[in-house]
């Protein structure tokens, strides 16, 4: 059975626009089976798909003359007087396939829809060459709606935090679902699957080719224990504020060095780092990020989690399909874990108490914010109290 993400409407209104549709996202997100799905849901007539890790494929783009690529599909019996689809996995395996493609599309009528694993790569390599003639698609873990939709379980979903609501019904029957994505995070593979042993065996397999596909042949990072030993320290400190100094002492490295490795991971869909939310200088820190990870299962390799981080990272994969996450911070302590859009501020505690929305709120009226919400992980019944599993 083929369940559909959420953003697969987006993605189909797309395949009528002339652009190139970009899918970029960390592996095992799914790109390829959405590509498929569109492939699948497109009146263009002749549909082609490479993978770029089969050699014969990437033979195809190497011409130097990019016309040479055109005579083999034609002799294949592709006919370019009419339009024609032609989707490339994995494009980051393949440097000069930007210019291959930007001509391409600049003198025959194609759509391209192309995959690529790593936004760094796509900012870096692909952005500037294909300007005004693509549109890029984020595709990230499953979130918790998602979850229950390739659990073939049917729900109510949220299309902005203004519907939020709580239900206690749902927080009693969806108690187990949610716990294990807390557990297990969201990629399809490791959801589809519901023995614990192959789940972790799953995320060890797309930890391994994260590190040694992305990392050591793209970007070419040759420190591999020291970047584990960056990844172990993060995953112990998620909800955390970096502090790049102490981790730099910690495994021995440059603090340019540290940073440049975090750059990595956060471009590479890995980890988030997120802003405090400023409006006096003088009263809040103002530089220090706070560190996520973009899926649970991934984090809890590195790190013994406990249940109230992996409650609060879940939470974040909720919450940022929704925007821009900042939190926010006093001098004194007093914090707010999450600020959506500047609009909704939210409060996470497992076993949450009305005290805590009354505090949050107090909090709130000093950057000028009137709704909010406690998300608690353990059900309660009091106003602007919400279950976590309710984010979906």
């Amino acid at each position: 059975m083929s369940f559909k993400r959420k953003i697969f409407n987006d993605l189909e209104k797309h395949l009528s626009v002339k652009q190139v549709t970009v899918l970029t996202g960390m592996r095992r997100t799914g790109k390829t089976t959405l590509v498929k799905q569109l492939m699948e849901a497109s009146n263009i007539e002749q549909k082609l798909f490479f993978d770029l890790e089969r050699i014969d494929h990437r033979e195809l783009f190497s011409y130097k003359n990019y016309d040479s690529t055109i005579k083999d599909l034609e002799k294949k019996g592709v006919d370019f007087s009419k339009k024609v689809m032609i989707c490339i996995d994995e494009i980051q395996l393949l440097p000069n396939i930007p210019s291959v493609i930007k001509y391409l599309y600049d003198h025959y009528t194609i759509k391209f829809i192309v995959t690529g694993s790593s936004s760094y790569y796509i900012k870096n390599k692909f952005q500037e060459s294909m300007a005004g003639r693509k549109k890029i698609f984020e595709i990230y873990p499953l979130d918790f709606g998602e979850y229950l939709t390739f659990k073939s379980i049917k729900y109510k979903s949220i299309a902005n935090l203004d519907e939020l609501d709580n239900s206690v019904n749902s927080a009693t029957s969806l108690q187990f679902e949610y716990e294990d994505y807390c557990t297990y995070g969201g990629f399809p593979e490791v959801v589809l699957n519901d023995d614990i042993s192959e789940k972790k065996d799953i995320l060890q397999d797309i930890l391994s080719s994260y590190i040694n596909i992305d990392l050591v042949q793209i970007a070419d990072i040759k420190k591999i224990p020291e970047l584990s030993a960056i990844i172990k320290l993060l995953a112990s400190r998620i909800g955390s504020k970096l502090d790049i100094s102490k981790i730099a002492n910690t495994v021995n490295l440059s603090r340019p060095t540290v940073e440049n490795y975090i750059y990595l991971l956060e471009n590479t869909y890995f980890i988030k780092t997120i802003p405090v939310y400023s409006l006096n200088a003088d009263r809040e820190i103002v530089k220090a990020r706070k560190v996520y990870f973009y899926d649970n299962g991934i984090a809890s390799q590195f790190a013994e989690l406990g249940s109230g981080a992996r409650f609060e990272n879940a939470v974040f994969n909720q919450l940022h399909h929704f925007g821009e996450v900042n939190y926010y911070q006093l001098k004194t302590g007093q914090e707010i874990d999450f600020i959506i859009d500047k609009k909704i501020v939210f409060e996470v505690k497992e076993t949450a108490h009305e005290t805590d929305y009354k505090k949050l709120m107090n909090l709130a009226k000093k950057i000028n914010i009137d709704k909010g919400f406690v998300l608690g992980k353990n059900n309660n019944t009091f106003q602007n109290f919400i279950w976590g599993g309710m984010i979906k």
